[in-house]
């Protein structure tokens, strides 16, 4: 019994790790893409924009938005750590860098995680993971310069990073301001004591 239990939770394992991997894409130029449309019912562009604004400013503090070329747009970059090896003994094998952009209109917003480029790390004379210089890998072309486990790993944590970071966006953009409460100001009789 403990080994059919043991086997099943090992096949699920797998199969969320692959889901990860299957949730980018491939756009017009063959290029890894995470890209969704979500509809948001009763909401205006510039409210849209606004909290798209919001939650990339808070996304990346080191990097502030930047507004793109078309009306309620905007694009920021940043970057996350990958990691190589099994749970037990991992290290840090490179950054990626990535680029998010945001279009609102009214009442639907879409998001697009893109421009992935991996930079292998280095011990440095301090024993410090240190980025390469001068060593910047697309994501398309990983597979050509290292092995199939390496590159698996690193789309699956790709895959997990846009999935996180597209809960945290449709978080923002579901948020409701809050309604400035008033209360009646209270009338002190100075008359009576």
């Amino acid at each position: 019994m403990r080994k059919i239990i043991l086997g099943l939770l090992c096949l699920l394992c797998i199969h969320t790790a692959s889901a990860q991997r299957d949730s980018l894409a491939f756009d017009e130029g063959n290029n890894y893409v995470y890209y969704r449309i979500a509809d948001k019912p009763g909401v205006t562009a510039d409210t849209l924009c606004q909290r798209a604004w919001d939650f990339a400013a808070g996304f990346n503090r080191a990097i502030s938005p930047a507004k793109g070329q078309a009306e309620n747009t905007l694009n920021t970059s940043g970057k996350f750590i990958v990691y190589s090896g099994s749970s037990l003994v991992r290290k840090e094998a490179g950054q990626i860098t990535y680029t998010i952009n945001i279009q609102t209109k009214d009442q639907r917003y879409r998001y697009r995680i893109s421009n992935f480029v991996f930079t292998p790390y280095q011990r440095d004379r301090f024993g410090n993971m240190v980025p390469i210089p001068g060593i910047e890998v697309p994501l398309e072309k990983m597979a050509d310069k290292y092995n199939k486990k390496d590159v698996g790993s690193y789309l699956d944590q790709v895959g997990q990073f846009c999935i996180v970071t597209a809960t945290k966006l449709g978080q923002a953009m579901d948020k409701q301001p809050l309604a400035a409460k008033t209360e009646a100001v209270k009338k002190i009789s100075t008359q009576n004591w």
